[in-house]
């Protein structure tokens, strides 16, 4: 069982609850991070990072953050290390994004897509597995490498 923190700024909220379903129904613990910060005038890089430190913290296994387009948040996110995050609009992206490049925030849109291929492609991002080939683990390493060089400058 994992836990997946979930958070959505005010333009994702309407997949907030397919995400904590979805999550649920696989059997995995829903951790929701951020709900505090939802309003009006709220600002998603601040439900990105609510996300990022619960897994750098070790409170989450993987995440999910919600907005309005995905893109925004999932600039945000991937700002932290060791968070790979990416806007996945399909099933295939979605499951191809953990299985080769160990993908650990899914991002979402919920003004690009509905809640029924949301719930479909969050699915898709709960079951995958990293495949830990050995092409992906050293395509990982050189985006690490990335981290590090970038970090000392």
């Amino acid at each position: 069982m994992a836990t997946f923190a979930i958070a959505a700024d005010h333009a994702g909220v309407p997949l907030l609850e397919v995400a904590v379903s979805a999550v649920e129904k696989a059997g995995h613990t829903a951790l929701r991070v951020g709900s505090e910060l939802i309003g009006p005038a709220d600002d998603y890089p601040d439900f990105a990072e609510a996300v990022a430190e619960a897994i750098r913290s070790g409170r989450a296994d993987r995440g999910i953050v919600l907005c309005g387009s995905g893109v925004g948040v999932s600039v945000a996110a991937s700002k932290f290390p060791g968070i790979r995050a990416a806007v996945c609009h399909d099933a295939y992206t979605a499951r191809q994004g953990v299985e080769h490049d160990d993908l650990n925030v899914l991002c979402v849109g919920a003004r690009v897509i509905g809640s029924e291929l949301a719930r479909t492609v969050i699915n898709e991002f709960i079951h995958a597995r990293f495949s830990g080939e050995e092409r992906h683990r050293r395509r990982l390493g050189k985006v690490a490498a990335f981290e590090e060089r970038f970090a000392k400058a």
